[in-house]
């Protein structure tokens, strides 16, 4: 691991987010009352903040850290069959929380694909990247508007 003895200790806060591509038949089963496994998004959401909570026990050089904040949000666009996963992070320490951010996001979507598998394995989990950080010697980041278009991706097919 990386030596930050000797950082100062700062709020650090980091954002990322993924997309997951579902097929219309795939879409409905978001719900309880259509999806055996049960409850979806709730599901993914517990999941993404015990990722957050364990990413130092997953990626070797990552230092663990006591988070003060795990947050995963839903955006949900019908009309596209998708939804876009958002997960923040926050702590006091002297690294970032970037790779907790990630993380969170990425098992949460993985856990939509986890509970939807059944019924349609050519969901698409794509897109997840960071989309800001604070705190630190490099201060404030956003990904720039272009980094984060997902318009131009055709839809999923359904499987048979």
């Amino acid at each position: 691991m990386v030596d930050i003895s000797h950082k100062k200790r700062s709020m650090r806060e980091a954002t990322a987010r993924s997309t997951i591509r579902l097929s219309p038949k795939t879409f409905k089963l978001l719900s309880a009352q259509e999806n055996a496994k049960g409850e979806v998004l709730n599901t993914a959401r517990i999941a993404g903040v015990m990722a957050a909570k364990r990413c130092a026990d997953l990626i070797p050089m990552c230092h663990p850290l006591h988070l003060d904040y795990v947050g995963i949000d839903f955006d949900i666009d019908e009309a596209a069959h998708t939804i876009t996963v958002r997960a923040t992070c926050r702590c006091a320490h002297t690294t970032g929380v970037e790779m907790e951010a990630l993380t969170a996001c990425s098992i949460a979507a993985l856990t939509i694909y986890d509970m939807c598998k059944a019924a349609d394995k050519g969901i698409v989990i794509e897109n997840t990247q960071l989309e800001f950080k604070s705190g630190g010697k490099s201060g404030v980041w956003k990904a720039t508007d272009t980094a984060l278009d997902t318009d131009n991706h055709p839809p999923v097919q359904e499987t048979p």
